[in-house]
Formats: C-alpha cells, structure tokens, sequence
C-alpha cells in the first residue's frame, strides 16, 4: 500500500514516468487522436518555421532603410506586409495546433481519470479503511490534471525550443561565425544547469507545501463529513484551530517555495541578460568596422530575443514537468496498489439459483497477529433462514464481510451452491448477494435515485412497489417532492429508520437468491421494527437469509441460530433451544428482556414477539 503522503517520496525517474502516459498521448485504438497530433506537430513546426523567417524580413526592412542604400520604398513597403504577415501566421499556426490537439490532451486527462476511478473501487475494503478520501481525491485530482500541462508543455514548448535554438545555431555559423555559436550555446547549458540545480532544490520545498495542502484539505473533508460529531462535543473551535494549524504550515512552506522562485527568476534573467549584452556588442563591433549591416545587428537582436522568450518558459516548463512528475508519481502509486483481492485467473460466473450457503473450517483474521474467526462452520441451506447472535466483537459483521469477499480467508472454503467464492467472479458473487446493512449510508441524490440503485434500469413503478414493500411509500409520497427529494449527504436529512428502510426497499428491488441482514432494524422504533419484520419474514421465505443481530428479538423464528463468542461458535440451534439450554443466548435474552422491560411505555421482547416464537 502506498504511504499516507506519497510526496514526500523521493522524485521518481523521469522518463519511466514518461513512458507511462505516453500511451495515453498515443493511443492504439483511437486512430483519430493520432492524427490530431500529427496536425498539432505540423502546425508546430510550420509556426517555428515562420517565426524564425520574420526576423529576416525585419532584416531586409532596416537594410533597404539605412543611409547610403538606394531608395526602395516599395520593396521596403512589401517587406513590412511579410513581415508583418509572418508575425500573424505564427500566431494563427498557434491557435489552429490549440484547436486542433485540445481533444488530445482532453481525452487524454479523461481516459486517465477513469483508469484511476476504476482501479479505486477495484482496490479492497482495508486499503480505503486505511487512507482519507480527502487526501485521495486530491492526489488524482492533481495528478489528472498535471497530464494535460505536460502534454502541452512537452509537446509545444521543449520540442519547438530545440528546433528553433539548432535553426538560430545554424543561422548564427553562416553568418557571423563559430564564435556566436559558442556563446549561445555556453549561455543556453548555464541556463539549464542553473535552472535545474535551483529547481532541484525547489521541489523540495514543493514537496513539503504539496504535504501540507493535502493535510490541511484531509484535516477539512474529514471534519466535514463528521460535522455532527463535532457539534455533539462542541468542538467546533477545535477543529478551527485544528484545520487553522494545518492552513498555517501550509502557507509557512508555500512562502519558502515562492521566495525560491524569485532567486530562480534573477539568476536566469542574468545569465540571459548578459548572452543578449554580449552578443549585441559583437553584432555592433561588426557593423562598426563593415563586417555587418545594420540589419544584422536587428537580426542577431530579433533571433536572440525570439530564443530568450521559450528560454523564459523553459524554466517555467522545468519546474511544471517536475512538478507534474510529483503529483503523477502520487498517482501512480495509487494505480500501482495491488488489489488485496482478486479474480482468480479461469474464474467462473457464480451460479447461484438456490443461494445455499457453507463455511467451512474458517479461519480469519484482519491482521495476521491477531486471529477474529477461529474454525468456524456452518451451513445454511436453500430457501432457509440462519441467525448469527453473540456479544459486539464477537466477529458476527466479519462473516457478512467474507460472504461479500472484501476479504480473503486465511483457511477453510466458503461455498455458495457448492461453489467455492475464491473461484467465482467477485461481480458475479456480490450480484448474487443483497445485504441490508446496520450502517447505511445513501449517495446525496433522490430518494428514488437511492432505491434504483438496487438494479439499474429499474423502472418508476418497480421503485415504487420496493418502497411499498418496505413501508416507506407514503413517507415518500409526504416529502414536498416525493421520490425526487434529495437525501443529503450521506442520507443525512433521514432518520436512521428512514435510512434503513431505504436500504431494505434497494435490496427488494435487487432481488437476490440470498439475503444478508446486518442489524437491518437496529435503527427502528418496536413499533416500525414489528412492521419491517413481517416484510423481512416474507422476503427470506423466498431465498437464502443470513441474520447478522445484536437485538434477539428479531431471529426467534430463524430456522438455525448460532452464537458467537471471541470468533468462535458456543451455541447453535432453535431460538426455544437455546433458551432452554441457559447458556449464553439465555443470558443475552434475559438481559435484553429486562432492558427493553424497564422503558417506560416499550412492550418487552415477549409481549412484542409472542406469535412467533415456536412453542417447541
């Protein structure tokens, strides 16, 4: 698993990360963006061309204008219109290489961002159990981002620069000699040494402000999303100062990071200061003496100040593709994280009509040093209902979790229909699988949005008989917009009933051979939990149920009843069995009788389930 700041990594090499998105520059089956490149690079080249030419012209202007040269108005006249001509194509070669690769670099940052999404659900419970959603949303949202500078600043900025500094060398040796050569090119290696030595340095202090950002933004998202936490103890204050620190360091290394880049800034407007001083002071000697004309010493001007202005942006550029390499590399991380679990290489589509269900000999444990289910066994057949009971942290929600398969077991075989769950597609198990969980969180959409998402497609009238099913219909049909009424975040503006009936009607409409209700009605009143148990009761007649229950009120009619304690399984049998049996479950239920006997105005365990518990 990558580190919780990938950042602060040492910077990764350059051309391994090149090599990783350049498929996304080239891609292999979209012949159409290949060909937008190939334009765009055309442009490029066309646009360098005409920009090295006008200097040229400009030439031919101030020579036909100087003292002694026979008058040429007209010729002077059609040289300006080239010239000028010259400067406006540059710029619409420009524009037309922007129009034209836009749909590159665009399709490019997508394809990416949905590589990184995909790979993000692909990764296993315990790995986003462990990392902020903060931090990892920021992480790809800089890394996607940093994709589409680089393309750009690659592409039109480094590899114009070298064709045109290679033209100016050549144009530099033609006519004024070895020496102007040697000096442009001292000048353009001190250039990039002390541009890159700085930056080098630079990245650092880049990498401790990209630090503090990406805490500060996961200090906030995570106060956010706990917001009702933090009024329930008043922390309000503690978290400002909280997020109020995290801001403070992160301003403190973005003030040593931007001061660095006014030293980077001077030294290289020296250097390029001092090539352009000495260069126009050869280029006047040579007019002085005869070698040159005054347009030479215009042109030496025009062709340095057309190579100083991609030289400026060249260290812009250097430190954006370092920078952008940080970020990348972050993400890369993220991509390079192996899935904890995984399809097997000749796994097969689950086929699971009857839903039956089998552990056996499981042992499983979140940690290796630390062992939660201890040889665990059980079966549950067909159409049949099993209840798992026991003390919190016994490991009851653990063995929904295997059944999902966001974890694999250390030994033993899970089965559904005789099938093993390792060899089976994780789609086609979880398909296979509909759980009511006691932790329901919603997406911060509609009420029907929610409920559909139990099966895409679904229609109106199927999210609607789901609902009915679930007892929340004319709930719904009481909010101002009815099934069009947003949720809130995380499905805040609900009651934890409301929620959870939510979650029963989603897993109605899913319609799966076998049911997993963990603490489905933890969050209802007696009243409404007597009411959701009837439905409850009448769907798991039809399918497979596995009851994951902290309140034994509601698995009295199961068929099996196990219980565990500390990972493994005491008890098993029929509700009136065990009671009888005065072990553990008759110590849960005497005390759960007596809790729910001593509130005042609430019916005891009995009186609220004495139709359903068997008389045997």
């Amino acid at each position: 698993m990558p580190p919780e700041t990938p950042e602060t990594a040492p910077l990764p090499p350059v051309w391994a990360t090149f090599r990783r998105f350049l498929p996304y520059l080239w891609p292999t089956d979209a012949p159409a963006l290949r060909r937008r490149v190939a334009i765009a690079m055309l442009l490029v080249l066309l646009a360098k061309l005409i920009s090295i030419a006008m200097p040229f012209a400009y030439k031919g202007v101030i020579d036909r204008m100087a003292p002694g040269m026979e008058p040429a108005v007209g010729l002077a006249m059609a040289l300006v219109l080239v010239y000028a001509g010259a400067r406006f194509s540059a710029v619409l070669f420009d524009n037309l290489r922007n129009a034209v690769f836009e749909k590159v670099g665009q399709e490019a940052s997508r394809r990416l961002a949905d590589d990184v999404f995909v790979h993000l659900h692909r990764l296993s419970l315990r790995f986003h159990l462990d990392r902020r959603t903060g931090a990892v949303t920021k992480i790809v949202e800089r890394g996607t981002k940093s994709i589409d500078t680089m393309l750009y600043f690659l592409l039109f900025n480094i590899a114009p620069t070298i064709i045109e500094l290679v033209a100016v060398c050549a144009i530099f040796l033609v006519k004024f000699g070895w020496g102007l050569v040697a000096a442009t090119l001292v000048m353009v290696v001190a250039y990039i040494w002390f541009t890159r030595t700085v930056t080098e340095w630079r990245n650092q202090l880049r990498r401790d402000m990209v630090d503090m950002d990406t805490n500060a933004v996961a200090h906030a998202v995570d106060s956010l999303l706990n917001f009702e936490t933090v009024k329930y103890f008043g922390a309000e204050q503690r978290e400002a100062d909280r997020y109020s620190g995290a801001m403070r360091r992160y301003a403190k290394a973005a003030i040593k990071s931007e001061n660095s880049l006014a030293w980077l800034n001077v030294g290289q407007s020296l250097i390029t200061n001092l090539m352009m001083a000495g260069a126009m002071a050869y280029s006047v000697w040579g007019w002085s003496v005869g070698q040159f004309t005054t347009g030479d010493v215009v042109l030496v001007n025009t062709l340095l100040a057309q190579l100083f202005r991609p030289l400026d942006l060249l260290g812009m550029v250097y430190r954006t593709i370092r920078q952008g390499l940080i970020d990348m590399e972050a993400m890369y991380q993220l991509i390079d994280t192996q899935a904890e679990v995984a399809d097997a290489p000749d796994a097969t589509v689950l086929r699971a009509p009857g839903g039956a269900v089998r552990f056996d000999h499981v042992r499983f444990g979140y940690d290796p040093e630390r062992e939660i289910l201890h040889d665990v066994s059980f079966e549950v057949p067909a159409g049949h209902t099993l209840a798992i009971v026991g003390p919190s942290g016994a490991g009851k929600s653990t063995i929904a979790r295997i059944l999902f398969r966001f974890y694999d077991i250390q030994s033993g075989q899970v089965t559904i229909d005789g099938q093993d769950i390792a060899e089976v597609t994780q789609a086609s198990l979880r398909a296979a699988i509909g759980i009511v969980p006691q932790d329901m969180v919603l997406f911060n959409d509609t009420v029907g949005y929610n409920i559909g998402y139990g099966r895409e497609g679904a229609s109106q009238d199927e999210i609607e008989a789901a609902a009915k099913a679930a007892s929340i219909h004319d709930f719904i049909l009481s909010l101002p917009k009815g099934y069009d009424t947003r949720v809130g975040e995380r499905g805040l503006k609900l009651s934890g009933g409301e929620k959870q009936r939510v979650a029963i009607a989603r897993t109605l409409l899913k319609d799966p051979p076998l049911l997993v209700l963990d603490e489905a009605t933890s969050a209802l009143d007696s009243r409404t939990e007597t009411e959701i148990q009837t439905v409850l009761r009448d769907i798991s007649r039809k399918r497979t149920t596995l009851v994951v229950a902290h309140r034994l009120s509601t698995v009295v009619d199961a068929e099996e009843i196990i219980v565990l304690d500390q990972g493994r399984i005491v008890e098993r049998g029929r509700h009136a069995d065990l009671v009888r049996a005065d072990g553990l479950y008759a110590l849960m239920w005497n005390r759960q009788a007596s809790e729910r006997e001593s509130l005042p105005g609430e019916a005891g365990i009995g009186d609220v389930f004495e139709v359903v518990v068997p008389s045997s």
